[in-house]
């Protein structure tokens, strides 16, 4: 309720009682931030129906994308389904596909530009919000495709609530606002509030899964099979950050906890901090690494890292 009303105001303000430029741009930054958390905290929980043991209320929660500019629908086939089973799966994963602008794992090609791809990929990261809601949805709609992955047939009310919503939003955040502020006024905000969301979201989803210590499993040449079973493979290919950073926790609605997260998505997040002693333990009686960074900085460092090394590696 708290994030929703917020997002409520901000762009109630923003659009209809516009304040100075400097403290306008500054609602923005907040404002995308606001968009972050919503899809951390309420979205991504009842997208996994761990938002409420009520079925409405996660159905409700879910749906909220819609109303941020993305589809539910395709994230449900893109995160939920592909993701979570096919978890750094170079051909399954989209998570892991930014080409040809960036290389993710040695499965992917080496182009000379990403030996600079640790150096530009902020830029890349900001670009995600937008590129999400007004390129990748549509393309995944169109191909009917996750990558190489078939996408489940959409029947009418799917079709009518895609276009329905992205209507809606091309209204809410373009239209509207250009009306009431003028295009460049449009341009600077909607520009700031986007490059900031998609900062924040790239970010975190990156940290759980592109870091040095993650695994990128190669199924057998033959059988097509995993070497390892469903949960060692998502414990060797997913890390936690900054667990101990209650401000972060609530920030990232719990996906500081990744390697719990995937191994038990339909669990609320705030029981995460306990499950995670219980996975601890076991990691180290079946001797399994369990990676995680004590401090979100240092995840960062290993991404960057991590980058860096894609970008030079054979």
């Amino acid at each position: 309720m708290l994030l929703t009303s917020a997002f409520v105001l901000l762009y109630v303000h923003l659009v209809f009682f516009t304040p100075a430029t400097g403290w306008a741009l500054l609602e923005c930054v907040l404002l995308g931030g606001v968009i972050s958390a919503i899809g951390f905290n309420v979205m991504h929980d009842g997208a996994h129906g761990s938002f409420s043991s009520n079925k409405w209320l996660n159905h409700f929660a879910a749906f909220t994308l819609n109303i941020l500019g993305g589809s539910s629908y395709m994230w449900n086939a893109k995160h939920n389904v592909v993701h979570h089973m096919y978890t750094n799966i170079e051909g399954a994963d989209d998570d892991i596909d930014i080409r040809p602008w960036m290389r993710m794992s040695v499965g992917q090609p080496r182009h000379k530009l990403h030996r600079f791809q640790h150096l530009y990929f902020w830029f890349l990261y900001c670009m995600l919000y937008i590129s999400w809601i007004f390129v990748m949805d549509y393309q995944k709609y169109f191909t009917k495709k996750i990558g190489d992955m078939p996408l489940k047939k959409m029947d009418t009310t799917d079709h009518l609530i895609f276009w329905g919503f992205k209507v809606l939003n091309l209204f809410l955040y373009i239209a509207l606002p250009i009306y009431t502020v003028g295009f460049l006024g449009w341009l600077a905000g909607f520009a700031v509030t986007t490059c900031f969301a998609g900062l924040v979201l790239s970010l975190v989803f990156q940290l759980a899964h592109t870091v040095e210590h993650t695994a990128f499993p190669v199924p057998h040449e033959i059988t097509g099979k995993m070497e390892d079973e469903w949960a060692i493979h998502q414990i060797k290919t997913t890390a936690n950050f900054a667990t101990d950073n209650k401000v972060i926790s609530w920030l990232v609605g719990g996906l500081n906890f990744q390697v719990e997260h995937h191994l038990f998505p339909k669990i609320s997040h705030v029981h995460y901090p306990a499950i995670s002693k219980i996975i601890k333990q076991m990691c180290q009686e079946f001797n399994i690494e369990y990676i995680e960074y004590p401090k979100m900085r240092y995840a960062v460092a290993s991404h960057v890292s991590f980058l860096r090394q894609m970008g030079r590696a054979a």
